[in-house]
């Protein structure tokens, strides 16, 4: 099989992810990285055994590269973007999609102008866990979805972060951190959304880092730290999704619940590929552990990029697309929306639920 040349601009904390489980698909391979601090590059070029560290133009102007991976800081990923698609090449960039609705609809507008490929994390819903219990919902395990339940409350990431400030930023906060991992999910199992409405609070002006290197520094706090969501979706099923930074003592509420009418599906973490999937159907007394139907339960970041590469070299839809990410991220900014405003919030978008993984493929690649 070919495989097509990818280039990594951003060589931060979540880079290594990336370049580490690049070695195990046939599809493409990483051979150059840059980021606006060469030294970070050079870094982790001679880590990685990569041909080639430069700075980000650099990068953008080799024509050995086919794709970009953007890695960048959430208030850098539109410009990345949009000039990775100028420069004619693929691009998948980390979650959010942007840091707005209207700098996202430029990227999908731009890689459809351009006939290139535009992908976005979270790529976690491929992973074994949420992809069987995505097929115990297809296949009428809890009859039909009715409604869901998703929780993201802890901390924030001032407690380990080494550089949490942006976090802090419009564009950061916990609905856009975090959101998209669990608002990914729910679209992957139920389809996409009609409607949202939300309230939201910031519960601190300034947080004090408690991680090195930057301990004791404060931090003015620029957007909502606790969002409550309310999500009606096309199908007519309910959700509800609280994302927070502000519970210090944590959490023993689930990750993610999925009722239906002949039972209930416990959902694992989303940050995750694996976790354990539970079902309890409504003539049961107990719930039950359900061994995964599919694989890339330990998958790490990097599988999207190989789903999007595999489509590429096809020319079959890709699952951790852009369109999906635009979805999730109207919806994210909808709840903002929806409580200042004090009102429910219309979905402009929609977008297909990604084809689930086929069963039994090889741990190299997602087409069987």
């Amino acid at each position: 099989m070919k495989k097509l040349k990818v280039g990594v601009i951003g060589c931060g904390k979540i880079s290594g992810a990336y370049l580490n489980k690049a070695r195990h698909f046939d599809c493409y391979e990483i051979t150059a990285c840059a980021d606006l601090e060469l030294d970070r590059a050079v870094a982790k070029a001679e880590e990685f055994s990569l041909a080639k560290a430069c700075t980000v133009e650099e990068l953008l102007a080799d024509p050995e590269i086919d794709i970009v991976i953007n890695l960048t800081i959430p208030q850098a990923h539109t410009d990345i973007c949009l000039k990775a698609l100028n420069a004619g090449k693929h691009v998948y960039v980390e979650k959010p999609l942007a840091i707005t609705k209207e700098e996202g609809k430029q990227i999908v507008e731009l890689a459809a102008a351009k006939g290139l490929r535009a992908g976005c994390a979270p790529d976690t819903f491929l992973g074994g866990g949420i992809q069987t219990s995505i097929k115990l919902i297809e296949d009428g395990w809890i009859g039909t979805p009715i409604g869901a339940t998703a929780f993201m409350i802890g901390r924030g990431h001032e407690h380990w972060h080494p550089a949490p400030d942006f976090y802090y930023k419009v564009g950061g906060g916990p609905m856009f951190d975090m959101g998209p991992y669990y608002l990914t999910a729910l679209v992957a199992m139920i389809g996409p959304i009609r409607k949202v409405a939300g309230m939201t609070s910031t519960a601190y002006p300034e947080r004090k880092i408690l991680s090195q290197p930057l301990y004791g520094q404060m931090i003015q706090v620029d957007v909502p730290t606790h969002v409550a969501g309310l999500l009606e979706f096309h199908s007519g099923a309910i959700g509800t999704i609280i994302t927070s930074f502000d519970a210090f003592g944590g959490t023993s509420l689930p990750r993610i619940e999925v009722y239906g009418s002949q039972g209930t599906l416990i959902v694992p973490d989303p940050n995750t590929f694996g976790g354990s999937v539970q079902i309890r159907r409504v003539d049961k007394k107990e719930f039950v552990e359900v061994p995964h139907t599919h694989g890339f339960t330990e998958a790490g970041r990097g599988l999207g990029v190989a789903d999007m590469a595999q489509a590429i070299l096809s020319g079959r839809p890709h699952r951790a697309s852009a369109e999906l990410a635009y979805h999730v991220l109207e919806a994210m900014e909808g709840f903002h929306i929806a409580s200042d405003g004090g009102r429910h919030y219309e979905m402009t978008s929609s977008c297909q639920r990604p084809t689930p993984l086929p069963l039994g493929l090889s741990n190299v690649s997602l087409d069987a």
